[in-house]
């Protein structure tokens, strides 16, 4: 059992950036490929983005495309998501997942989540 806990959220003003990040609290997640999704009050949970084991291969929703960036330190047991050029409708509260083989899959179940971490950004 992976758990999951995420940090890094608040409040920016729209341009602003923050980083999100997400490490486990028990086993280490180094050896699954993992990824970011957001759910907006009122709205259904949407994939953003998602990492491979290795870090090699990633993949994003067209609307954070330029602007998020996914990495991964296994060293660190650590994966992040750098938010640059924020707009007001990526305010959401923010989810890390991790999910069995080597490439994130955004359709493929995520066994272990974690708890969330809000974003919200003022315009």
């Amino acid at each position: 059992q992976v758990q999951l806990v995420e940090s890094g959220g608040g409040l920016v003003q729209a341009g602003g950036s923050l980083r999100l990040s997400c490490a486990p609290s028990t086993r280490t997640s180094r050896y699954y490929p993992m990824g970011w999704f957001r759910q907006a009050p009122g709205k259904e949970r949407e994939f953003v983005a998602g990492i491979s084991v290795s870090g090699s291969f990633t993949d994003y929703v067209d609307s954070v495309k330029g602007r998020f960036t996914i990495s991964r330190d296994n060293s660190k047991d650590t994966m992040y998501l750098q938010m640059n050029s924020l707009k007001p409708e990526d305010t959401a509260n923010y989810y890390c997942a991790a999910q069995y083989g080597t490439r994130f899959i955004p359709n493929s179940p995520s066994p272990y989540w974690g708890q969330g971490t809000q974003v919200t950004v003022s315009s």
